[in-house]
């Protein structure tokens, strides 16, 4: 088994920086595609970020490109969210998740963390 355990969120205001942390523990971290995903109240589950094992794969959606970057150290167990320029609508409870297939497909996602409450105001 993989625990997962997020860190970092808190209050912040618009145009503000936050910098969230998952550590992994258990299996083998370096094995994993790393994902973060994030929901707000009332909305579905969002996509935010992936990074490959090996760091030479990432991606981001389209809402957060060009502010948020992700990345991972795997002699510390730990992939790492940096949000720059954050906005109001940034605000939601941001999970990360480990999975050894497509990081496109929500299914394949073996663990998931607790979730850490970022919130941006205005």
């Amino acid at each position: 088994q993989v625990q997962l355990v997020e860190s970092g969120g808190g209050l912040v205001q618009a145009g503000g920086s936050l910098r969230l942390s998952c550590a992994a523990s258990g299996r083998s971290f370096s094995h994993y595609t790393m994902a973060w995903f994030r929901q707000a109240p009332g909305k579905e589950r969002e996509f935010v970020a992936a990074i490959t094992w090996s760091g030479s794969g990432i991606s981001y959606a389209d809402s957060v490109k060009g502010r948020f970057t992700i990345s991972r150290d795997n002699t510390k167990n730990t992939v790492y969210l940096q949000m720059n320029s954050l906005k109001t609508e940034d605000t939601a409870v941001y999970s990360c998740a480990a999975t050894r297939g497509d990081y496109r497909v929500i299914g394949n996602y073996d663990y998931w963390g607790q979730g850490t409450h970022v919130t941006v105001s205005s």
